[in-house]
């Protein structure tokens, strides 16, 4: 919640300072105020500008990488039938999880009936 509203004042004060430039521009052009050097090198704001981008570009792909990565996990999905309490295990990837249907790693296609429950576990790593 607190990064809403800090991107939000982000935001607010980007557009502030957008607006306020194209005022001291306006100024300037019509000759009210001199000019003023600027307060960084056009080649370090440049460089910036790319290592921001760059960051933001490797961030993206780590967020997607690690977003595939979960989703090709594979759980053990446990189906129990209410009535009887019989329990079926299978072998899931995460991904294919989807409400009351599930595929599994052998391409069958299971769907819940409303008596049976799911449990997803992480599958057991061998000793």
């Amino acid at each position: 919640m607190i990064w809403k509203l800090l991107l939000t004042a982000a935001v607010i004060l980007g557009a502030y300072g957008v607006i306020r430039a194209r005022i001291r521009s306006d100024r300037v052009a019509r000759g009210l105020e001199p000019p003023r050097p600027p307060l960084l090198p056009p080649g370090l704001m440049q460089l910036a500008v790319s290592a921001v981008l760059a960051l933001m570009v490797l961030g993206s792909a780590l967020h997607l990488y690690t977003g595939w990565r979960h989703a090709r996990e594979v759980v053990l999905v446990q189906v129990v039938n209410a009535n009887t309490g019989q329990i079926t295990a299978f072998e899931v990837r995460r991904g294919s999880v989807e409400g009351r249907r599930f595929q599994t790693i052998d391409g069958r296609e299971i769907r819940l009936a409303d008596v049976e429950r799911m449990i997803v576990l992480p599958k057991p790593r061998p000793e």
